[in-house]
C-alpha cells in the first residue's frame, strides 16, 4: 500500500529553485532492485538483481512476476540488470534486458529481447554478448534507445585488465550501439576499420550504470564509477574517448596512482566529476510538467552517500547540484520520469538489519 509524506527540498545555491516534494511509496520489499521501465498503461516493469523481473500495476498495489525470465548469473555484481521497452512496444510486445551470465571465472554482459505476453517471456534472442571477464564486477548493462530506433549498452570493463577499456577490438570499457535486432548499425564509427568491433559508440569507460537520453535534444549522457575519486558524468558522442584508464581523477583503491594524467591529449574530460567518489547509479534527463524549471536538468541515483542528485545545466555545462531526499538513508539505484511528469526512483532502505527495495514517486506537493 502506498505511503507518503511531503519535504521540502533546499537548494544546494541560489541558482537553484526549490519546491515542496510529496514523497510516495509505491511498493516495498523488492530485492535489489535494479532497473525500472513504465508500460504504455502507466505500470512498471522492475528487475531484481536476485534474478526476477516483475510487473506493478499504475499504483503499485499488484506486484506480478514475469514467468521464463532468462536465468542471471548472480554474483557480486552480477544478475539481472536493466529493462527497456522496444520503441514500438505497444505493437510488438518486444522488451530487452541486460544481464549476467556464465560463472565466476567467465562470464558476461549480455542483452536478451523477447515478447512480453500473457506475463510471460517468449522468443528470446540472445541479441549482444559482451567479451568474457574474470570477475563479477563492473558489468555495467544500463539501456536506452535512441531516437532513430538503435540500442545503446553501457559494457564495463570488468574491473581486471582495465586496460582492455582502449582496445578497440574487445567488447569492454565501451558503450555499444546495436539495431534492435542486434545488428551493427552500417553508421557506427568504427564499422570497417581494421582490429576494431563494429558495435563500439564510444570507448574508454569504467563502470557507466546510468544511461539517459534527453527525449527533446536527443543527447545521450552517463554516469561512470571512477575507482577513488573521478566519478564522472560524460556527454557521449560517436567514436570519441573518454580516457579509461590512461586518464582518470581518481586514484586505485591500493592508494597508488592509475595514471600519472588526469586529462590527454585525444581524449575527452568528464563534464563534471567528484572527488571524493559519491558512487553515481542510475541517470535521467527531467523533461516533464510536474517541475518544468527542472527541464532539461540530470537526476543521478547516489549509492555512497545515499541521495538523488539534481545536476543542472545549459549549454552542456555543469551550473550547480542539487542533493535531494539525503534524509531517507536509501541507496538510490534508478531513477525515471513518468508519463504523468512525476520522478519515479528505485532505491533501497539502509535503516535496519535488513534492506528493502522501495518505488518511490516524486510530485509536486499541492
Amino acid at each position: 500500500m502506498a505511503t507518503a509524506a511531503t519535504l521540502f527540498l533546499g537548494a544546494a545555491s541560489p541558482a537553484h529553485a526549490t519546491a515542496a516534494v510529496n514523497v510516495e511509496v509505491l511498493t516495498q520489499d523488492l530485492d535489489s532492485p535494479w532497473g525500472l521501465a513504465q508500460l504504455p498503461d502507466g505500470g512498471w516493469l522492475v528487475t531484481e538483481r536476485s534474478g526476477h523481473l516483475l510487473r506493478l500495476d499504475p499504483h503499485g498495489t499488484r506486484v506480478t512476476t514475469i514467468a521464463d525470465t532468462p536465468k542471471a548469473f548472480v554474483e557480486a555484481q552480477g544478475g539481472l540488470l536493466d529493462v527497456v521497452l522496444h520503441p514500438r512496444f505497444a505493437s510488438n510486445s518486444i522488451v530487452y534486458l541486460s544481464l549476467a551470465q556464465g560463472s565466476l571465472r567467465n562470464s558476461r554482459l549480455v542483452v536478451v529481447r523477447a515478447e512480453l505476453r500473457n506475463d510471460t517471456l517468449q522468443n528470446p534472442k540472445t541479441v549482444f554478448s559482451s567479451a568474457p571477464r574474470k570477475t563479477a564486477v563492473h558489468y555495467a548493462g544500463s539501456l536506452a534507445f535512441m531516437r532513430d530506433g538503435t540500442l545503446l549498452i553501457t559494457v564495463g570493463d570488468g574491473f581486471e585488465e582495465r586496460e582492455l577499456a582502449q582496445r578497440l577490438s574487445v567488447l569492454r570499457g565501451k558503450i555499444v550501439r546495436i539495431g534492435d535486432d542486434g545488428s551493427a548499425p552500417a553508421d557506427n564509427p568504427f564499422v570497417g576499420r581494421e582490429n576494431a568491433n563494429p558495435l563500439v559508440w564510444s570507448y574508454g569507460h569504467r563502470n557507466a550504470q546510468g544511461l539517459g537520453i534527453d527525449p527533446e535534444t536527443g543527447v545521450v549522457y552517463v554516469s561512470e564509477h571512477g575507482p577513488q575519486g573521478g566519478d564522472e558524468i560524460n556527454i557521449i558522442e560517436r567514436g570519441v574517448n573518454y580516457g579509461w584508464p590512461v586518464a582518470t581523477h581518481g586514484i586505485d583503491y591500493s592508494g597508488g596512482r592509475i595514471s600519472p594524467f588526469q586529462t590527454h591529449e585525444g581524449m575527452r574530460e568528464p563534464v563534471l566529476f567528484w572527488d571524493p567518489s559519491i558512487a553515481p547509479a542510475g541517470l535521467t534527463v527531467y523533461r516533464g510538467s510536474e517541475f518544468p524549471e527542472w527541464n532539461g536538468d540530470l537526476l543521478v541515483g547516489v549509492l555512497r552517500n545515499q541521495q538523488l542528485r539534481r545536476i543542472s545545466l545549459a549549454d552542456g555545462k555543469v551550473q550547480g547540484e542539487q542533493i535531494l531526499l539525503a534524509d531517507r538513508a536509501a541507496r538510490f539505484r534508478e531513477v525515471q520520469v513518468g508519463a504523468d511528469g512525476a520522478i519515479y526512483a528505485l532505491a533501497e532502505s539502509t535503516r535496519g538489519k535488513e534492506r528493502s527495495g522501495e518505488l518511490l514517486r516524486l510530485s509536486r506537493a499541492r
